[in-house]
């Protein structure tokens, strides 16, 4: 950070933990766009127009309510000196039963200020959490329609900072800013009305402080909103980190990268530090400030006061009220200063949240196709494809899968196996060519429809916290019971199953940590063998269990895939030898396809990796 050398900022005292890496956002990004955020906002709140009327409504109220008391309370003073004046000259005396009388209703409006108060907090607080509510409920379907492509440039922490911290700071910013937004500036309208109808000289020497807190003001909020904004992303890349490192803590340890992870989180925690202090340094520079200028305020009704009570221009009463008055107009205008710093955090909070709710979605054609022949028909034409425009993985692929053929893909790591996978499952478009399933390209199948067509296992096994029941129903949710254990049978999971606490009905965590990787491999198997789809992507599917457990797979597996269109991709040839079709990718093209009889012959590519897994063996 260039500019941090210019102000010197204490750092906090750096506590240890295992934190690692992850790229953070770029400094010192200012508020795309303040008034479009809150026209957005104002739609949201829009949907809640009764609450916030009748909000507004007992706001006012309770303000009214509120400021009316000085003004009966210096009556009341005005009539007490009068009397005891009267007294001393022996003209008359004190009027208890009328200042009893007129206390007594002074106490009825404060308790009536009171009740309405409590009534606008009671409904603003229900708008707020319903906004924050629809926000959730929009963020998770927006989730789901996504194109990978998005998430490959955010990390997950940012992700979920947006849907938790931001969300968050958005519900507690708005309930307060709008409730002292809305009594702050009717108290103002209030008060100085009620200070015109008592003195127009001193209404007009507190009015003179108005000029200087809206300086303030803006001065304030132009300095401090670019760091509010900072401050938010930063804190995304902050929860990138520790997700990551929690989920890889095990990595870490093992190998022994503890320290280069805490400094990496410490560089990030650093600048949330520094954009942190620094919001909140401006920011809290307003309340002293406008207090300055309220105390000069009150210096001024003081002063002027007090010559126009010599002078017989104002009675004791009204001074006692206007120094009430001044106290309650510098408060709300204190206040705005206040409103101003919750806004702005408010606004970098609220912009995240729209920003992720405005990302692109997937494209999903109006007349989108469900074929009714589904038997799994597939077929790569000339395909081209990069993840990026300047990078390209697939350069010119084609292959046809005919219905219950197995498709075994090979070759080295980064070849584009993977990618043909995503491709069939089309979370990522083809740049050229095309790709069609039953006949159709899959640009023009509905995306649900498409993806149902497929059931996958792969190497990254992925539970979800639930039981195991649950987890291998989860492609068939109105699959039986009997149903899930005939599945969980053919996948070779039963039987361990039986031997955990609750069988069936054991919980997974979180992670699925508490079962081994082979057993979590099992479980994604017997999930795939339950839903039952017309075609298959098996990748590393047996990569992540050992040898004895390999082979029970693999009958279960043949059998499964008889009748059904299989793209296997593995690393381990000598799972892949009765497949009807190997292709070998090297660098995003096929070099070499055959039998595995049939490449082995040929001496090529393919014979020289299935050689070396034996070489290496021995």
């Amino acid at each position: 950070m260039a500019d941090e050398t210019k102000t010197q900022i204490p750092k906090p005292t750096r506590q240890r933990g295992p934190m690692g890496r992850m790229g953070g956002m770029r400094r010192g990004e200012k508020a795309k766009d303040f008034k479009g955020t809150m026209r957005q906002l104002l739609g949201y709140i829009g949907q809640h127009k009764i609450a916030v009327f009748a909000a507004v409504a007992f706001a006012v109220c309770s303000v009214i309510f509120n400021i009316v008391g000085p003004k009966v309370l210096g009556q009341v003073t005005t009539k007490l000196f009068e009397g005891l004046v009267a007294k001393v000259n022996g003209t008359g005396d004190v009027d208890f039963a009328w200042i009893a009388k007129t206390l007594g209703f002074l106490l009825c409006l404060y308790l009536a200020s009171s009740a309405c108060s409590l009534i606008q907090g009671w409904l603003m607080t229900g708008v707020t959490q319903k906004i924050c509510y629809r926000m959730r409920k929009e963020i998770a379907a927006k989730i789901a329609v996504v194109p990978m492509s998005y998430f490959n440039g955010h990390s997950k922490g940012d992700v979920l900072s947006r849907i938790t911290n931001d969300v968050d700071t958005l519900g507690q910013s708005l309930n307060q800013s709008v409730t002292q937004l809305i009594t702050s500036v009717t108290q103002i309208i209030g008060v100085l009305v009620m200070m015109l109808s008592i003195s127009l000289p001193l209404t007009g020497v507190t009015v003179l402080t108005l000029p200087a807190a809206a300086i303030i003001l803006t001065v304030m909020i132009h300095f401090s909103q670019p760091y509010f904004r900072e401050q938010q992303q930063v804190l995304g890349a902050v929860n990138g980190i520790i997700e990551e490192d929690f989920a890889g803590q095990n990595v870490i340890q093992v190998f022994d990268r503890a320290e280069a992870s805490i400094e990496e989180f410490d560089r990030q925690n650093d600048r949330l530090f520094i954009s942190g202090w620094r919001s909140q340094f401006l920011s809290g520079l307003m309340m002293p400030l406008m207090s300055l200028v309220g105390n000069m305020g009150y210096v001024g009704v003081v002063v002027v006061g007090a010559q126009l009570a010599l002078t017989g221009n104002a009675t004791p009463g009204d001074i006692q009220s206007f120094i009430q008055y001044v106290r309650n107009f510098t408060q709300p205008v204190q206040q705005l200063g206040n409103v101003s710093n919750t806004m702005q955090s408010m606004a970098a909070a609220t912009e995240r949240v729209f920003e992720f709710l405005a990302a692109p979605e997937e494209e999903q054609k109006a007349d989108a196709q469900i074929p009714e022949k589904r038997p799994g028909h597939v077929e790569f034409d000339h395909v081209k494809f990069g993840y990026t425009p300047d990078k390209t993985i697939i350069h010119d692929f084609s292959c046809e899968a005919q219905p219950g053929q197995t498709i075994a893909i090979v070759g080295p790591t980064g070849a584009g196996k993977t990618t043909l996978i995503k491709l069939l499952q089309r979370f990522y478009d083809v740049d050229g060519g095309s790709l069609r399933v039953e006949g159709v390209d899959v640009r023009d199948w509905d995306r649900a429809a498409l993806r149902g067509e497929f059931a996958m296992v792969l190497q990254d096994t992925w539970l979800f916290n639930g039981t195991i029941r649950e987890n291998i129903r989860y492609g068939r949710p109105d699959a039986t019971d009997a149903e899930v254990e005939a599945a969980a049978r053919a996948a070779r999971c039963d039987h361990f199953i039986h031997t955990l606490a609750g069988g069936y009905d054991f919980m997974i965590n979180e992670e699925g940590t508490n079962l081994s990787q082979g057993q979590r491999q099992l479980v994604t198997i017997a999930r795939a063998i339950l839903a039952d789809r017309p075609a298959l992507i098996l990748d590393e599917a047996t990569s992540n269990v050992d040898t004895r457990t390999e082979e029970l797979i693999q009958r279960a597996m043949d059998a499964l895939m008889q009748g059904r269109t299989s793209f296997v991709i593995a690393h381990r040839l000598s799972t892949i030898r009765n497949a009807d079709v190997i292709l070998v990718i090297r660098d995003g093209d096929i070099v070499e396809k055959g039998t595995h009889d049939e490449l082995l012959a040929q001496g090529g590519f393919y014979a020289d990796l299935y050689n070396s897994q034996f070489d290496e063996a021995a």
